[in-house]
């Protein structure tokens, strides 16, 4: 059964109980979606100043919308466009500062300002990306980035 750990200590230790927490939530569990849906449960929970937190899964042809918390989204991005379909396409993390200044920008949510994607690649494949928004500009910083590569990463790999 989960529990909601305290997120006390410094940053670089909240990140470390989210990763420990997620961990353990995907121990044993075979099924994609149950993992999926988890994983954007306990972000959500875990990260402040974000109204948005979920998955994107390649089909083969385009991102689909998977598992996530927060309000409904746009179902189907091609890849290359918006920051996900670029992320996906270039298969590399892009942090948005400002959304809207952002050439060709998906605008699924009207609050959101800020974004962090980051494709989720397993044995040189392209499985999706994880999405996370702010309402907040300037949201995401390099730390966080690279919390998010390694959950992403930690997800991946039971995909």
């Amino acid at each position: 059964m989960f529990q909601a750990m305290p997120y006390d200590g410094t940053r670089s230790e909240r990140f470390e109980a989210v990763l420990t927490q997620l961990r353990a939530l995907m121990k044993d569990e075979p099924n994609a979606i149950a993992n999926l849906a988890n994983a954007a449960a306990l972000l959500k929970l875990s990260l402040t100043d974000t109204n948005w937190a979920g998955f994107y899964l390649y089909d083969g042809n385009e991102l689909v919308l998977g598992p996530f918390q927060g309000q409904p989204a746009c179902i189907r991005i091609p890849l290359g466009r918006g920051v996900c379909g670029t992320a996906a396409n270039e298969r590399r993390t892009l942090v948005v500062d400002d959304v809207h200044a952002f050439p060709g920008h998906i605008a699924c949510d009207l609050a959101s300002n800020s974004e962090v994607v980051v494709p989720m690649i397993k044995d040189g494949r392209l499985l999706g990306v994880l999405d996370i928004d702010s309402p907040l500009k300037h949201r995401f910083d390099d730390e966080e980035r690279r919390f998010l590569e390694r959950f992403a990463a930690m997800v991946s790999e039971v995909l």
